[in-house]
């Protein structure tokens, strides 16, 4: 019988509200997996290969992390696959998985959300554009995307992919926005009044669309109420953590399946209820920029700048 595979761990729960205990169970540590990254992004758990892959930016590639078999790179490029040389963040940000089980991708490089044509367990660098532009103008740089069950997308285009971000000569739309690009083809704006539009995610009844803002001037999570045809019926604050202290800033998010929202933020991952009061505070000790769950919401992995880290839940 092999030996159970033991982690260094890390940081501390905050407990600011007894539901947390139903979520995080009393004893729960957060595990370092691996390390070594220049800024670790977008998680996805791939449930039929038992593994995550994950984003590490800079550096323009894929990592992958397995029980089985730990770390290895996926793949390279992910991002940026022109031969033009630049600097920035090229890489992939945020990862989901289309209905189709095919790889989609958050291309900060190449501007756009793309597709790799290759199959999950053969990775290539081979990619097939989804959506780049905006009336004719090419996206900032996708940031973090999400799927409804429709298969209609939605994603954000923050400005951090450009070279010189606001101020990159290439940046060709003069906002920040969030869009939906719908199953059949057509492109909406959501809004395009959020500085820096970043995690986004659904409520389990779709009826919710919740934004993050990464801007430390407004560091805030907005909620859209949506139509069932996608628009927006109206929109509101969802939780304000303007000059909350710790490392990072509202960055990715996800939403369990009871409708709480585990949200990258000032140190950590701040767990919400539905209503929007703080739970708990997942304190990582890094600036933490994404988090996935398994698929039975059984353990969060998050992406802690040059960290890849787990902790189970109940």
């Amino acid at each position: 019988m092999s030996k159970k595979q033991t982690y260094k761990t890390t940081g501390s729960i905050e407990r600011l509200d007894p539901a947390i205990n139903d979520l995080i169970p009393e004893n729960a540590q957060i595990e370092v997996l691996a390390e070594g990254f220049t800024w670790s992004e977008g998680p996805v758990w791939i449930e039929a290969g038992q593994y995550v892959l994950f984003s590490d930016i800079p550096p323009n590639r894929i990592m992958k992390w397995s029980e089985k078999e730990g770390l290895s790179l996926y793949l390279t490029p992910s991002g940026y696959t022109s031969d033009i040389k630049r600097g920035g963040e090229v890489g992939s940000n945020g990862l989901i998985l289309d209905k189709d089980g095919n790889l989609v991708l958050c291309q900060h490089g190449d501007r756009r959300m793309g597709r790799m044509t290759a199959p999950l367990d053969n990775p290539k660098p081979t990619f097939e554009t989804i959506i780049d532009k905006y009336e004719g103008k090419r996206f900032n740089s996708p940031n973090d995307a999400v799927y409804d069950s429709q298969g209609n997308l939605y994603f954000t285009d923050p400005p951090y992919g450009l070279e010189k971000r606001m101020d990159d000569p290439a940046k060709e739309i003069d906002f920040q926005g969030v869009y939906r690009y719908s199953k059949e083809g057509q492109l909406s704006l959501i809004s395009d009044k959020i500085t820096r539009p970043n995690g986004i995610g659904f409520s389990p009844d779709e009826k919710i669309l919740y934004v993050g803002s990464s801007d430390p001037k407004a560091a805030i999570w907005m909620a859209f109420t949506l139509n069932e045809d996608g628009t927006v019926a109206s929109e509101k604050l969802f939780y304000d953590a303007t000059g909350s202290e710790g490392k990072g800033l509202p960055d990715g998010l996800k939403v369990d399946k009871k409708g709480n929202i585990w949200a990258t933020a000032q140190g950590g991952v701040w767990v919400f209820s539905p209503e929007g009061k703080v739970l708990g505070k997942i304190k990582t000790g890094e600036a933490t920029s994404n988090c996935a769950f398994n698929t039975d919401q059984t353990a969060l992995y998050m992406t802690c700048d040059d960290y890849l880290m787990r902790i189970k839940l109940d």
